[in-house]
């Protein structure tokens, strides 16, 4: 019976309770699945240490030795083992912590030892290690790559460690050899010579060697790196057939603020604009990522963008995650709109927006006389209707569910054209698969005269000197934030928390006022200290990561984080990005903790460095991998990558999208007999997917 339609449950070693744990912690159902259950790691078997040899940086090491002696400390549930192991010139500790009774020991026999080696008190120590007796060490023990899967604490309570999947998949190699379906086609495989899907499976598994075992995984990485192309780069030529409103006239009013505009477009800017036009006069739906560093212009080109569209007889809005940010858009559109007078009428609308208040603006919308609306989700819900929507911004899009987006879509009769906005840098391999399905315009270049902020770290034993800068530039006019990473006081986390920190600086600071601000004050509490802060009658604001995004007060020129070790570099990026946004030198200053970790100095490091948030994005990818970054979850990977890794696989990613497009290009439907696989792979992939709103988002 074919690997695909055999049951798991009447595989060698697993039976139906085993069964019924792998469905349910892996979703395991088939011999197929098992066997695309994947190694996260290999171990080289075929080679042994001398302990005078090991090292810190070591992983998993096997030695040849043997036990000279050994005693237990403590009882019951304490107990603990200790051994010491000798390899004939060097001596090291073993201990067991867990099942110390079934850990039996003699003298005068060789052991094959195996385990990760740690430093303690100038000696290696091995917890937990294996240790086989040398006439009981099998060849397939001291030969070859020793591959490891993950597990779960419930796979274990039945048997199923890694050793246990590792004899499972054993079994099924004789039915592996004699081949499976392969998912891609020959000319492909050829291309970009790929091994076989059976050479790939057997090879990830049970390597000959390290370039078997690299080959093999680079397959599996493209192949799955490849659907997820295929099917975003299909969604995208799909949507771009789809009829848009044509907008093909640069008018009046776009002129008119072009020439009132106080200073130079950058060219990025003008290039970025370019690249929206011509998709506005295809005739096509447009669909586009703008992405650009904080301060980059991308609320001017949003506003140029709108204006092409009003000048074609179209309405536009602009959508903003929260009211602080839809306010601030309001305020910096109408003062750049004030010159062109009653020619464009723009317009705010926001949860606490009155009743009374609402029905002009409805009115407005209706009637066609108000052109540009700004809002939150208030401009999703039924009551706003317009006359004739056809361009809408998204900004920070990530924090909209794609639901609520999709709602804007029924606002005309044909769906808008839609431009999404991000102002946190996307590394280019997530780029290539959250918004895979967009088109991408990118702002790398700041406005001249700009000046980068200087960033600064400081342990927390120099609070004092922070403080005595902090009175230096509040006496130059100048304005504070202070970011926190807690709102109270936690007893399980040693860490400063806003409420404190506020006490601490009015102590600090009593002959000036500050506000606070974080994500449980009511909104119109929030807006309250805001504004207070952005007219200046505060001098410090201290706050959480709600003012992580889009708060703009030109005269802030010190950042101060609290903890900043508890940030991400993309977080610490977005928060160093709300100064530097006057003429003035601006600062940001990490406080950290002493004692960092290795990972935690290398971004304190990066933020010192450099400035720019492409780089610090690519940093935060590599350091903390696709999965914990803001937004992707959310935004959706179409397919689950089970081997494919997107902060390291850059380059094959770039190759599989490239697979991808040179197949569509040529059939875009998938109708020709030689791509029927690839068709009938996405309706395969398409069909475990959840609901799919990804066609109208």
């Amino acid at each position: 019976m074919e690997l695909a339609y055999r049951d798991i449950a009447y595989c060698k070693n697993v039976g139906a309770k085993r069964a019924d744990i792998l469905r349910h912690e892996l979703d395991v159902r088939t011999a197929l699945d098992m066997v695309r259950q994947f190694p996260y790691k290999y171990i080289d078997r075929s080679r042994f240490y001398r302990i005078a040899e090991l090292d810190d940086e070591d992983t998993y090491v096997q030695i040849i030795g043997e036990v000279t002696e050994w005693h237990t400390i403590g009882i019951g549930k304490a107990q603990r083992l200790s051994a010491t192991f000798f390899d004939g010139t060097h001596q090291c500790e073993l201990v067991w912590f867990q099942g110390v009774k079934y850990v039996k020991l003699q003298r005068n026999i060789k052991y094959l030892l195996f385990g990760k080696p740690s430093r303690f008190n100038h000696i290696y120590n091995f917890v937990h290690p294996e240790l086989t007796p040398w006439d009981k060490v099998t060849p397939e023990m001291t030969q070859g790559l020793e591959p490891y899967y993950n597990t779960t604490e419930k796979m274990k309570r039945v048997g199923l460690n890694s050793k246990a999947m590792r004899n499972i998949i054993a079994e099924l190699l004789p039915d592996l050899k004699m081949g499976v379906p392969d998912t891609i086609g020959a000319d492909v495989l050829q291309k970009y010579r790929l091994m076989s899907l059976t050479e790939a499976l057997i090879n990830v598994h049970f390597p000959k060697d390290t370039l078997s075992m690299q080959n093999a995984r680079a397959r599996l990485k493209f192949e799955e790196l490849f659907y997820v192309q295929l099917h975003l780069l299909r969604q995208m030529k799909r949507r771009e057939q789809n009829p848009g409103f044509a907008m093909p006239m640069v008018g009046s009013r776009f002129h008119a603020l072009y020439k009132a505009l106080p200073f130079d477009l950058t060219s990025a800017q003008k290039r970025v604009i370019h690249e929206i036009h011509d998709d506005l006069k295809s005739g096509h739906q447009m669909n586009r990522l703008l992405q650009g560093d904080v301060g980059s212009g991308k609320t001017m080109v949003a506003l140029m963008c709108c204006l092409l569209a009003v000048d074609n007889g179209y309405q536009a809005c602009i959508m903003a995650p929260t009211e602080i940010l839809a306010n601030q858009h309001y305020e910096t559109l109408k003062a750049f709109l004030a010159p062109l007078g009653d020619a464009v009428h723009i317009a705010l609308l926001t949860g606490s927006t009155s009743a009374k208040n609402r029905v002009p603006i409805h009115n407005g919308l209706m009637n066609g006389t108000i052109h540009i609306l700004v809002g939150t989700h208030a401009l999703l819900e039924d009551t706003v209707q317009w006359q004739n929507l056809g361009f809408v911004v998204i900004d920070e899009q990530h924090r909209f569910g794609v639901a609520q987006r999709a709602k804007l879509w029924t606002k005309n009769q044909m769906p808008p054209h839609v431009l999404v906005m991000s102002a946190t840098p996307i590394p280019r391999t997530l780029a290539m698969t959250v918004y895979g399905d967009l088109r991408v315009s990118i702002i790398d270049e700041l406005p001249p005269g700009r000046k980068p902020v200087q960033t600064i770290h400081y342990s927390i034993k120099k609070r004092a000197q922070v403080y005595a800068f902090v009175r230096e530039q509040i006496q130059k006019g100048r304005q504070i934030y202070v970011v926190f990473p807690l709102i109270k006081e936690n007893e399980k986390m040693d860490l400063q928390d806003l409420e404190n920190g506020f006490n601490e600086l009015c102590e600090a600071f009593p002959e000036y006022k500050i506000s606070m601000v974080h994500g449980q004050m009511k909104a119109a509490d929030k807006d309250l200290q805001m504004t207070r802060f952005a007219n200046g009658e505060t001098q410090i604001l201290v706050a959480t990561t709600v003012i992580e995004v889009g708060v703009n007060v030109p005269n802030a020129t010190v950042m101060i984080i609290q903890n900043a070790e508890r940030f991400g570099l993309s977080q610490l990026h977005q928060l160093r990005g709300r100064v530097g946004r006057g003429g003035d030198q601006s600062f940001c200053i990490l406080l950290t903790d002493m004692e960092l970790s290795t990972d935690t100095r290398k971004r304190m490091d990066i933020m010192v460095a450099t400035n720019d948030g492409f780089r610090i994005a690519e940093e935060d990818l590599r350091l903390r991998g696709a999965g914990d970054l803001e937004g992707t979850q959310q935004s959706g990977i179409p397919f689950d990558l089970k081997i494919a890794n997107l902060a390291t696989d850059g380059q094959l990613l770039a190759l599989a999208r490239q697979a991808a497009l040179d197949i569509l290009d040529k059939d875009p439907l998938l109708e020709d007999e030689i791509n029927r696989i690839y068709k009938r792979q996405l309706d395969l992939k398409r069909a475990e997917m959840p609901q799919n709103w990804s066609e109208i988002s």
